[in-house]
């Protein structure tokens, strides 16, 4: 039974692991090939570290294992977040049937505040 159990799991995590190379390759730009690459992958890897974990049934390396997974589920969503409003800030263009930019009020809002603020510096250092 378990040996059915890895091998599904086996080739699930695969499956997903080609889905997001696949999404690399067909999705048109940055911020959409970033999204489905991590969610994918993060998934994939998930599925093929559980697979490992059931494949060797020891206490420490089961406890290593879902250490892992849970790092992993817990870090690649914001190094993810980091890495896309990194891409935002540097410039970089997103697709042109893009239907919605939330940051960009966000990042409108900064600018008018670090405008004001420099205005209200430059007429207290004039005055």
């Amino acid at each position: 039974m378990s040996d059915i159990l890895i091998m599904i799991l086996s080739t699930l995590g695969a499956i997903f692991i080609l889905i997001a190379s696949l999404g690399l390759y067909r999705m048109p730009d940055f911020y959409t090939r970033l999204s489905v690459t991590v969610k994918a992958v993060t998934l994939g890897v998930g599925c093929i570290l559980g697979a490992v974990a059931i494949h060797f049934s020891d206490f420490s390396i089961t406890t290593k294992v879902f250490a892992v997974i849970f790092f992993l589920f817990i870090t690649s969503p914001v190094a993810a977040f980091l890495i896309a409003r990194t891409a935002y800030v540097s410039k970089v263009k997103m697709w042109d049937k893009s239907v919605r930019d939330e940051l960009k009020e966000v990042t409108d809002k900064k600018e008018t505040a670090q405008k004001r603020n420099k205005e209200t510096e430059n007429e207290s250092n004039e005055g």
